[in-house]
């Protein structure tokens, strides 16, 4: 019901005759009563008491429902809302989640987008502080962790929330130009930050929708419905606990408090190609999580990193792992791979631009290893394994082509399924172990039906990697592929030039 300026007798009347209305209804509804918020006026001198319209959209969209919730306005009404939502949707025979035919385990694809602001635009933090929404920018641009851990699977300058510096060359340099603008404390210009922001958080094309931050809301000079004083933060995919989102929530909340205490004023990185080349592996992503974590612990703010735990469980599964006699172990895990937008092709239904899936990419990550004795393969090449810091420890990526689809990158270029990797010593130039892993059942077995729980979804992933497969006999390592724009991958579809 809409606010009343009426008396209260005259108010609760009303109320009784709608609610007789409703009992004879053949649907049960529920009437909500509106949250008081003291308001002060400066002409009547006096607090107010103003209902808080609280909105709850729930629209249809491919594949999934979005439902976007009213503002919460403390951290207990936030944990409130969030484990309700769950609940609800629960009941309803909603997941949170999704499982692929070959058993991978991954979020809705729907996102669970955070928007941040005030109950007012005159009260919201980015325009009262553009300094907050630089620090925020800043740091997440010198974290690559805090974007990819918390990502879906479609990443890069194409997907639906690509980072500022993946979609041109020259934003960073631009966007460092745009931090010397932004002046330090309050300001009492709340369109500042807007302005000088809005034309670089866009993607290629310059969509300002599809960007990681989003200020579509904040202070758009096109019309009052884009002046609410809102950032929308877009990287954030699905978890499938409501205590994993609390805790996106609250690592972002805890960032926030910090930087509105500490301001942040360093240079932004230019990451280059390493962007897409060492941050695609699980362990410099957890590295750099690591970082933050320890910082924000530095800073007062006493957050576990173990509580980050089940996020890099569920987007970097482990497919299995190989022990060889002399304890050298090598592991497979999933890493992360930017899908490519195709040129336009004209189908039945128009002109469409598809999506290149095809290509994967894994982490391969050798422990107990001696340098300069101990050596791995992926079907007959050489891996490029570099030290993580830690003795006898190094990690390397995989990427190759899972599947060959009608249209896509480098259509002559067959599938790399599946993958065979020899632990080789050189000193005695054999084998010591193999393994080998199938993007399909090693069967050949197409699935008919997709997982039904994260159990059917695990054992299709397990079953997809065998400690068996090496190569027998003498066995002598090929010559090392560097490559100078992506030193940490080895990729099988590239092969490199004297």
């Amino acid at each position: 019901m809409p606010p009343s300026a009426a008396s209260k007798p005259t108010y609760k009347s009303a109320v009784r005759v709608v609610s007789s209305h409703v009992s004879k209804l053949p649907r049960k509804l529920s009437i909500i009563s509106p949250t008081p918020l003291t308001v002060a006026t400066a002409t009547a001198r006096a607090a107010v008491a103003t209902p808080v319209r609280l909105k709850l959209a729930v629209t249809p969209d491919p594949g999934v429902i979005e439902v976007n919730v009213h503002p919460a306005q403390s951290w207990p009404e936030m944990v409130q809302i969030t484990e309700v939502l769950y609940e609800e949707a629960h009941q309803s025979r909603l997941g949170t989640e999704k499982f692929m035919l070959d058993g991978r385990h991954t979020g809705t694809g729907g996102g669970n987008h955070v928007t941040l602001g005030g109950l007012s635009p005159a009260d919201s933090p980015l325009l009262r502080r553009p300094d907050l929404l630089r620090s925020l920018l800043g740091y997440w641009q010198r974290h690559p962790g805090l974007s990819y851990l918390f990502s879906g699977l479609f990443i890069g300058p194409t997907s639906q929330a690509p980072r500022v510096d993946e979609a041109r060359d020259e934003s960073l340099y631009n966007l460092e130009v745009a931090f010397a603008q932004i002046p330090a404390g309050e300001v009492p210009a709340p369109w500042l930050v807007d302005r000088i922001l809005r034309n670089l958080l866009a993607d290629a094309t310059g969509n300002t929708h599809r960007t990681e931050f989003c200020i579509d809301k904040l202070y758009s000079p096109d019309s009052a419905a884009g002046r609410q004083g809102l950032v929308e933060f877009r990287a954030f995919e699905m978890p499938p606990h409501a205590r994993m989102s609390l805790v996106q929530m609250l690592l972002l909340r805890a960032l926030v408090a910090r930087f509105w205490r500490e301001p942040q004023r360093e240079r932004p990185v230019r990451w280059g190609t390493e962007l897409h080349d060492r941050f695609m592996l699980p362990h410099f992503v957890w590295q750099d999580v690591s970082d933050v974590i320890c910082e924000m612990n530095r800073a007062g703010y006493a957050f576990d990193l173990q509580w980050l735990a089940p996020f890099f469980e569920f987007r970097f599964p482990r497919y299995g792992s190989l022990v060889s006699d002399t304890g050298v172990e090598l592991e497979l895990r999933a890493a992360i791979e930017p899908w490519h937008v195709l040129a336009e092709e004209v189908t039945s239904q128009g002109t469409a631009r598809f999506v290149d899936s095809s290509v994967e990419r894994l982490q391969v990550r050798v422990t107990g290893m001696a340098e300069g004795r101990h050596w791995v393969t992926c079907n007959g090449r050489r891996v490029p394994l570099r030290p993580t810091g830690r003795r006898s420890e190094f990690v390397a990526g995989v990427r190759f082509k899972a599947w060959q689809p009608p249209s896509g990158l480098h259509p002559s270029i067959p599938s790399h399924n599946p993958l065979v990797f020899d632990l080789v010593d050189t000193w005695n130039r054999h084998s010591l172990g193999g393994c080998t892993y199938y993007v399909t059942h090693p069967g050949g077995r197409s699935y008919d039906t997709f997982p039904v729980n994260a159990n059917e979804a695990e054992s299709r992933r397990v079953a997809r990697f065998r400690v068996m497969g090496h190569t027998p006999g003498t066995l002598d390592v090929p010559a090392e592929e560097p490559s100078a724009d992506y030193p940490y991958t080895l990729d099988l579809r590239y092969r490199g030039h004297c």
